[in-house]
């Protein structure tokens, strides 16, 4: 079951928009779209985007530009980005790209098989990783919380059990 985290689709042109949301609309997960870097950031900033489908070469601001923004915040330095190019394969943008964390970068026209699969499998991974995430955070505050003394400092040693096998062993060598 898809989450409520958007797939954020990101490019100035209006066709291009409607093929990705097109080729996208069978795994049924929430679209949203931005026409440039700006109101991508904006989308971004407000919380809520699991996955940045993201055009490179925009007026103004640039789709590398977008991640490397994205990149010095720690709220949005882990959202998958893949960023989009319609100018064939360079070996510049390529190193630039990965070398900024992006997942992957597609050269247009887009198969949309090949899209979706990978969409697919970063927006899932993402999740997973955001529901670890706030799962470790549950259980560092459970943690705290258990382990908090009456006077509400934290125990200076954690107290040895023994009740178990390795108690029952270690009474047995005591006595002998």
């Amino acid at each position: 079951m898809p989450s409520d985290a958007r797939i954020l689709i990101v490019d100035d042109h209006e066709d291009t928009l409607y093929a990705l949301e097109s080729a996208l609309a069978p795994l049924g997960y929430l679209l949203a779209r931005a026409t440039s870097g700006d109101e991508a950031l904006k989308h971004v900033l407000r919380g809520g985007v699991g996955l940045l489908l993201l055009d490179v070469r925009m007026p103004g601001v640039s789709g590398l530009d977008v991640v490397r923004y994205l990149r010095r915040l720690e709220q949005t330095q882990h959202i998958p980005v893949v960023l989009l190019t319609g100018f064939g394969p360079d070996q510049e943008l390529t190193a630039a790209a990965f070398e900024l964390g992006v997942a992957d970068l597609l050269i247009k026209p887009i198969d949309p098989w090949a899209l979706r699969t990978k969409v697919r499998f970063l927006y899932d991974a993402h999740q997973r990783h955001q529901a670890l995430a706030r799962e470790v955070d549950e259980l560092r505050a459970q943690l705290a919380k258990d382990t908090t003394l009456p006077d509400g400092s934290l125990p200076t040693r954690v107290p040895v059990q023994r009740d178990g096998p390795r108690a029952a062993s270690a009474s047995t060598q005591e006595r002998t």
